[in-house]
């Protein structure tokens, strides 16, 4: 089963956030429409903390989620390498679960 869930990258505006082409450039996660469909059960990127944006600072979808803000996933056990937060030590995605935060 899928839910449609607005994009979290451009705020289901369906236009770039950072106008990095031009002002009418499409969403480049949502291909323009402002939705993204995901399939169930949804859990919130904890990587981006949702946002769809890059939290390293670059003007790109995360590299978790890509850009969707949720994810799907059904596992509901926390991982034991980075503690749940999906982040390693550098700041990067936890190696172990992939960014996701769960195992």
């Amino acid at each position: 089963m899928s839910n449609i869930i607005n994009c979290a990258f451009c705020n289901g505006k369906g236009q770039d956030p950072f106008n990095l082409l031009s002002p009418l450039s499409e969403c480049i996660v949502c291909s323009g429409t402002g939705k993204i469909e995901l399939l169930k059960p949804l859990k919130k990127c904890v990587f981006c903390s949702g946002t769809g944006k890059n939290p390293l600072g670059a003007r790109i979808p995360c590299i978790v989620c890509g850009g969707k803000g949720s994810i799907h996933c059904e596992s509901q056990t926390k991982c034991t390498q980075c503690n749940g937060t999906g982040k390693s030590g550098s700041g990067l995605p936890c190696s172990f679960c992939g960014g996701i935060g769960l195992k």
